[in-house]
């Protein structure tokens, strides 16, 4: 720690730097290998399993006996490496009447976000040696921050199909265009949500909030935001949000291949084609981690305070000191299991449901989850009164009154909708057989 305090400041915020861009570059291949094998497992097919495979010598000396004849699989985890090599080997093929100067920006344009955004996200508790290291900025605007930097990620969607001058890619941009703003509102709401019961932008801030007695009552369990009523729907919203601003399934409209015969991507090739998917999973990588910092307490292990165990237990007072220390210590490897987890749900999403039509995710943003944002931060506010008014018990009396309004209130929509869709006429088409009497039903 003294050896950092005695650093100069652009050499510390140089390994600062390094400390997250470095990590993020090499877990991208990873990520990949991760999803094709999970995806085949789910989908009960074979994925990437030649890649790696080892095949040592019969008759090599160097070779220990137990190996010799034998093959080691490695469950093909060099084929992202193999992938990337045919990427950067590949023919470059670029359109003769395309916007030059656009159609290269583009692809650095999608994949500048994830990097960005990574300056203000802590991966370590803000103190001690690890409050040295990370974040590489702690700004006292973090979460405008990352609503701003997120949104620049569907710049270099729309600027891709509209430069590659195919009506095809310029239909995907646009799609872009439109989604962001049907699930940009209810994202921004849902983090509202958070900053008005934390009290502060900072993503250090809200790391320590998440600190404090569960529910304001509980001392021996930490106030993670999911863990209370009102976060728990934040982080709802929050991670359906997620989902649509990285373009991943159900919510990969701009990409739809289907329709779009590849998206706004389809004039690219070679490196410039690779750019657009590592910014894809840099993105999914990153994004779990805002999510983490903040709905599940950051880099803490569990929603556990090890020292109010050992006060409350003196036999486990050594326990507790002991977990205090390994929570410390090795959180930076438990918040890179939080994103792990978080990509695991991303391609959980993707073998199980299907692509939503475009009508359903605009009904879905603008219907649904802007509203139950917009309530959820009402909510938050009505808690913060009553708390101060008349204690913590008075806000949660006022709180479970409030949630008991708003699920009336929703099923009365949901009802009036129901009903509304039974009072149209039914329509219905008749199939006939050419080769009989016209008009005969078949």
């Amino acid at each position: 720690m003294d050896f950092l305090q005695q650093l100069h400041p652009a050499w510390l915020a140089l390994i600062r730097v390094l400390l997250f861009v470095v990590p993020l570059l090499l877990v991208v291949p990873g990520l990949i290998w991760w999803e094709r094998r999970l995806l085949a497992w789910m989908q009960d097919r074979v994925g990437p399993n030649r890649v790696a495979t080892i095949t040592w010598p019969k008759n090599a000396r160097w070779v220990p006996r137990f190996l010799r004849g034998r093959k080691t699989r490695l469950f093909g985890l060099l084929q992202p490496i193999a992938d990337g090599v045919k990427l950067f080997l590949k023919e470059d093929i670029t359109p003769a009447a395309i916007d030059r100067a656009v159609y290269f920006v583009a692809p650095a344009i999608a994949l500048f976000p994830a990097f960005a955004l990574g300056g203000t996200l802590p991966w370590a508790p803000p103190e001690g040696v690890y409050g040295l290291l990370t974040p590489i900025a702690d700004v006292n605007v973090g979460v405008l921050w990352v609503m701003a930097v997120s949104s620049l990620g569907a710049y270099g969607i729309i600027l891709s199909g509209y430069a590659s001058n195919n009506k095809y890619s310029l239909l995907g941009g646009l799609r872009a265009s439109a989604q962001l703003i049907s699930y940009e509102l209810a994202m921004g709401m849902s983090i509202a949500a958070v900053v008005l019961a934390t009290g502060s932008l900072r993503m250090t801030d809200m790391i320590r909030t998440q600190t404090e007695p569960l529910w304001g009552v509980a001392p021996l369990f930490d106030n993670w935001n999911i863990l209370t009523p009102m976060g728990f729907v934040a982080a709802i919203v929050f991670l359906i949000c997620l989902v649509a601003e990285t373009n991943r399934a159900p919510f990969d409209l701009p990409e739809a291949e289907n329709e779009l015969i590849a998206g706004y991507h389809t004039e690219y090739s070679s490196m410039k084609f690779a750019s657009f998917f590592m910014g894809e999973y840099a993105a999914m990588f990153v994004f779990s981690g805002v999510f983490a910092t903040l709905f599940l307490g950051g880099p803490s292990m569990l929603p556990l305070d090890w020292v109010a165990l050992g006060q409350l237990a003196p036999a486990l007072e050594g326990f507790g000191r002991f977990m205090t220390s390994v929570n410390y210590w090795a959180s930076p490897l438990v918040f890179v299991g939080k994103c792990a987890f978080g990509i695991t749900l991303f391609i959980w999403m993707r073998a199980t449901l299907p692509r939503l039509r475009y009508d359903q995710l605009m009904a879905l943003g603008w219907k649904s989850l802007l509203p139950l944002a917009v309530a959820n931060f009402m909510i938050v506010a009505l808690w913060l009164l009553c708390t101060e008014l008349y204690g913590a018990a008075g806000g949660w009396i006022a709180v479970g009154v409030a949630f008991a309004l708003m699920a009336a209130f929703f099923a009365n929509l949901a009802r009036v909708g129901r009903n509304r869709a039974a009072a149209l006429p039914k329509r219905g088409v008749r199939l006939v057989d050419p080769a009989k009497k016209e008009g005969a039903a078949v």
